[in-house]
């Protein structure tokens, strides 16, 4: 056990979780080996690990294959249940994607990725699906970027101090100063807007979502296709809107604690 976990520090729970973690849409799918290599494990305890967890009804397999099953969304499913965020926001995302006519999402931050905990589709705008759950790295998308630029200055270094990303594309920030800059940047004005850095052809704007204290707890955006919106478009016809849904929002959350 690492020097710096508590002696509390159940190591089979944290082995069996990274386990589950393994599997994702790029490998569904995978073999003994596959997954010991993924976790980092001998191919004899994952292996312990994913008979227990097929036995448990998380994993199912024909014998040379290991996957996932639907119950694995009961892992989920209690917290999701007990976050109030989704169902507030939810007739906001509708309100706001039926009148500017594009997707809109709602995200919080976990580590070092978004979560996406509500959303209302327009149109396929990526070439990877997004439902509620859906990760992706904070530093390249708006909703990351604003939340990122909501945390405590030492939480902040610290994120910055271990960020050193592949880039997703040719536009993608992965110099810490740049995106220190960049945070700097939609503190003062408010918003995000990410161009293509996620994603080539994709442009997203997002705003936060507050507490009663005025410390973010979300962020809220509208993802477009770049061919459709300029930036200067996204900021003169979404922005005003997007912010009228981020304040509604929050005087929900406000009302209902």
């Amino acid at each position: 056990m690492p020097a710096d976990q508590s002696p509390d520090y159940v190591q089979s729970l944290a082995r069996g979780l990274a386990v589950i973690r393994a599997f994702g849409a790029d490998a569904p799918r995978q073999t003994l080996t596959d997954v010991a290599k993924a976790t980092d494990l001998s191919r004899a305890t994952a292996r312990r690990f994913l008979l227990t967890l097929t036995e448990l009804g998380y994993v199912a397999t024909d014998g040379s294959a290991f996957w996932l099953t639907p119950r694995v969304l009961d892992l989920g499913y209690s917290y999701l249940s007990s976050l109030s965020l989704p169902e507030i926001a939810g007739p906001h995302l509708e309100t706001l994607s039926a009148r500017v006519h594009e997707s809109s999402s709602v995200s919080i931050l976990d580590g070092r990725d978004i979560v996406y905990v509500a959303r209302v589709p327009v149109s396929r705008i990526m070439t990877v699906a997004i439902t509620i759950g859906t990760r992706f790295p904070a530093h390249a998308t708006s909703m990351g970027r604003v939340l990122l630029a909501g945390l405590p200055p030492a939480e902040l270094d610290e994120y910055l101090d271990r960020f050193d990303p592949e880039p997703l594309t040719r536009r993608t920030v992965a110099d810490p100063g740049e995106l220190r800059a960049a945070l700097d940047t939609v503190r003062a004005d408010g918003y995000s807007l990410v161009d293509q850095e996620l994603e080539a052809g994709l442009r997203s704007i997002a705003v936060p979502v507050r507490d009663r204290a005025g410390a973010t707890v979300a962020a809220v955006n509208l993802s477009t296709q770049a061919n459709r919106y300029a930036p200067a478009q996204m900021r003169k016809d979404l922005l005003p809107p997007l912010l009228e849904a981020a304040q509604a929002i929050t005087g929900d959350l406000a009302r209902v604690g």
